[in-house]
């Protein structure tokens, strides 16, 4: 019996197949097919951003809450362009996400037509995959490749053309059955290695961190290491891989670490590291933890077989998903003595981990700063008010330290904070969030650089009446690259001075509630007045760029040089 259906339409069941719920997409002329085939498919929220770089975050956020690919679409050209950044954030943070890019028509291909990119070409650098769909016929072959490409090993995005003229062909095409993750078992004695490797230490540290962290596994991992006594730190961005009040939860390495943390990762004999790469930001360029890191042995729990031994000399590579080896750990610890299994003369105890997690929560506590707007209060004044399981969404730059810092996250998924760096991805993340996660409270923060990047998304946020805490942090500055210059030029500001709307005003405009917070003391009142509110909340926090970290000043750095 005939299937014929149009490009669009296989396309689009072929994504029902899969699960997708929710696509994020500015619209083009290029899909149109597909865009008609949405209207006849209630099952799947089309999400329509007011600019592509929105869409791409929102994607990459959905994708990092689900564990499964978010689904982006854009049109040819600009609209690739401006979505690149989500692809490169989901690479670098090893998201699954499949951007979908409308195309000139077969015909028209190598002519400079309008809009024209060799995407495979320009994607194939930052993405696990990029190809182009020629053939409606293959459309549910390609997707399903997509979402396997996309969750297998390390997950990542995959980015696949559309012809336009491709999209409106009818041609019979056989769905796809569901695709999943496949599951990667830990080696039948891998435990009892890891266990001998810890017995003979004494001074571990255990670095957790990477993708596809789930509550099992951080209860998992956790109830292990709080019963060898293990510090456990985390990676850049990955706070929330276990819950901050594990008894033996030591840390955040990357940017503005405590440095008792740093003096015990120096001073470890044994690094057990589950799931992070340990990148750059991770390993303060490769020097707290250098690639061959003479006198420490490494433990290193990957899904990627490619990244065990590439960069980080490894005396153990274990290549299992953090899923699989938090639950084999959790398993070896209530099987002791059976076949196979590490015997109680050999599993570790150490008292480092409480020692540690009492520094880490000295370190997390703010004290009084003595300025008119104390960030490091308003982020205690958050943990008296919000719920702990809070979706923290914030972007790239100075403000977020202190929430790095003094906030406690509650586990996966509580933070969604790009390893790569990205400005502009609090609110297209936090937008993703409130989709997602309804009944959390979703709280975005963003300096006023980072904010303005994409902060047209406000009007997403409002149109899909949706419920979130937008925090602006205004100093009037790029203060990251501000810090920066004081540091290596004192004193010779140029090019970080922003001029900055009225935040506050601007998200009126939008049709959100907003107030402005120039003291500490306001913060309280005007946080439970957001909270009251049924949709998008704003507080513009007006602070002084002297205070440019939560332990650095301005007048500090330039004293600093004299």
């Amino acid at each position: 019996m005939s299937n014929q259906r149009t490009g669009g339409r296989i396309l689009v069941d072929a994504l029902l197949a899969q699960g997708c719920d929710r696509i994020f997409c500015v619209p083009g002329e290029s899909y149109l097919a597909v865009l008609d085939a949405l209207h006849d498919t209630p099952e799947i929220d089309l999400i329509v951003a007011r600019q592509e770089g929105g869409v791409g975050f929102m994607a990459e956020a959905d994708g990092a809450m689900k564990g499964r690919p978010g689904i982006a679409f854009v049109t040819r050209g600009p609209g690739a362009t401006n979505a690149s950044i989500g692809v490169h954030t989901a690479m670098q943070d090893s998201t699954p996400m499949i951007l979908f890019i409308g195309d000139v028509a077969r015909g028209d291909r190598d002519r400079e037509a309008f809009q024209e990119i060799d995407f495979t070409a320009m994607f194939s650098p930052i993405a696990k995959w990029a190809s182009r769909i020629d053939d409606a016929a293959r459309i549910p072959e390609y997707v399903a490749r997509a979402y396997a490409v996309a969750m297998s090993g390390r997950p990542g995005p995959v980015v696949l053309a559309l012809p336009e003229d491709m999209l409106t062909d009818l041609a019979d095409a056989t769905d796809r059955p569901r695709v999943e993750r496949p599951s990667q078992a830990v080696a039948a004695g891998t435990i009892a290695q890891v266990a001998d490797l810890l017995a003979e230490a004494k001074n571990p540290v255990a670095i957790v961190g990477g993708a596809g962290w789930t509550d099992t596994a951080a209860r998992s991992f956790a109830k292990v290491a709080e019963a060898w006594g293990l510090p456990v730190a985390v990676a850049f961005r990955r706070q929330d891989a276990i819950a901050n009040e594990c008894a033996v939860y030591a840390g955040n390495l990357g940017y503005g670490p405590n440095p008792k943390l740093l003096d015990r990762v120096r001073a470890a004999d044994l690094l057990l590291v589950v799931g992070p790469r340990l990148g750059e930001a991770t390993t303060d360029g490769y020097t707290l933890i250098t690639p061959d890191h003479p006198g420490q042995k490494l433990i290193h729990i990957h899904p990627d077989p490619n990244e065990l031994g590439s960069v980080f000399a490894t005396d153990l590579a274990i290549c299992a998903g953090v899923n699989s080896f938090a639950l084999a750990l959790e398993t070896a610890l209530y099987r002791v003595g059976e076949a196979g299994m590490p015997s109680s003369k050999v599993f570790p105890r150490f008292a480092s981990g409480r020692e540690a997690h009492a520094e880490w929560e000295a370190w997390a506590t703010p004290a009084p700063n003595g300025q008119r707007l104390d960030l490091g209060q308003c982020v205690a004044m958050m943990r008296d008010q919000l719920p702990a399981d809070s979706i923290i969404c914030n972007g790239a730059g100075n403000f977020s330290s202190w929430w790095h810092r003094f906030w406690h996250y509650a586990g996966p998924v509580s933070q969604l904070a790009p390893t790569a760096g990205s400005m502009g991805y609090g609110l297209p993340a936090g937008v993703a969030a409130a989709l997602r996660a309804p009944q959390r409270q979703v709280v975005v923060l963003a300096g006023d650089g980072c904010f303005l990047m994409n902060g047209q998304e406000l009007a997403t946020a409002v149109r899909y009446g949706l419920k979130m805490l937008i925090l602006v942090i205004d100093n009037g500055s790029y203060g990251t690259i501000r810090m920066h210059q004081e540091k290596r030029y004192p004193a010779r500001i140029s090019g970080t001075d922003l001029a900055n709307p009225d935040f506050a005003a601007l998200a009126r405009a939008y049709g959100a509630w907003a107030e402005t917070v120039t003291e500490t003391a306001e913060f309280g009142p005007a946080l439970a007045r957001a909270k009251e509110q049924t949709g998008v909340a704003l507080l513009h926090l007006k602070t002084d760029i002297e205070q440019i970290g939560p332990a650095a000043t301005i007048s500090g750095l330039r004293a600093s040089h004299k």
